[in-house]
């Protein structure tokens, strides 16, 4: 495996960042790599030497997001056989860690400001992530649709973060892991 060169991570860390600030005033559309260019310090060639198009930038940005989503969202499961919501302990969950990571992405995600496309992104990807836990660790009702029940829960957990991000991530990521504890052992 080869190393890590640092000037790559530096240059696309400035890329994402540049990204991001760009994403809170205007759709993904509208952004140039221009733009980009000069909020990042680097000049048209060390873009292209990286992506074509803005496009692919968000593409690497939000597919880094999402596996450490991922990575999050699975962490209960690392400590159990099968995840049972009576005995989960709260300091496994890393779902709300994973949002205060990336707190400002999804300042930009939840805003009433930018296209719910980037909300939907969001939902198919943790609803992708419960569905293949859903048939492995709760017993699902004869007659109900696992991707219904995907989207229940993907929805309800969003839910969660959405009134986190209304109430602008006012707590702190342990005391949500609790709340959600709470809730799931509720059903």
């Amino acid at each position: 495996m080869g190393q890590v060169d640092l000037r790559v991570v530096k240059t696309k860390e400035a890329l994402h960042k540049a990204l991001l600030t760009l994403l809170k005033n205007k759709p993904l559309e509208a952004i140039s790599i221009s733009e980009i260019c000069r909020i990042a310090k680097v000049n048209r060639g060390t873009f292209y030497l990286h992506y074509t198009q803005v496009g692919d930038l968000f593409g690497e940005y939000f597919k880094e997001i999402m596996d450490d989503l991922a990575n999050s969202y699975q962490e209960p499961y690392r400590h159990v056989a099968k995840l049972n919501p009576k005995k989960l302990n709260p300091s496994t969950v890393r779902i709300f860690h994973h949002v205060e990571r990336y707190k400002e992405y999804y300042r930009i995600i939840l805003s009433k400001n930018v296209p719910l496309t980037y909300y939907y992104l969001l939902l198919e990807e943790v609803k992708n992530l419960l569905t293949g836990n859903l048939e492995k660790d709760y017993k699902s009702a004869e007659g109900i649709d696992p991707n219904l029940q995907a989207s229940y829960a993907a929805n309800a957990i969003l839910g969660i973060i959405i009134q986190w991000y209304q109430d602008d991530f006012e707590q702190k990521a342990n005391y949500l892991n609790e709340q959600l504890v709470k809730i799931l052992r509720l059903t």
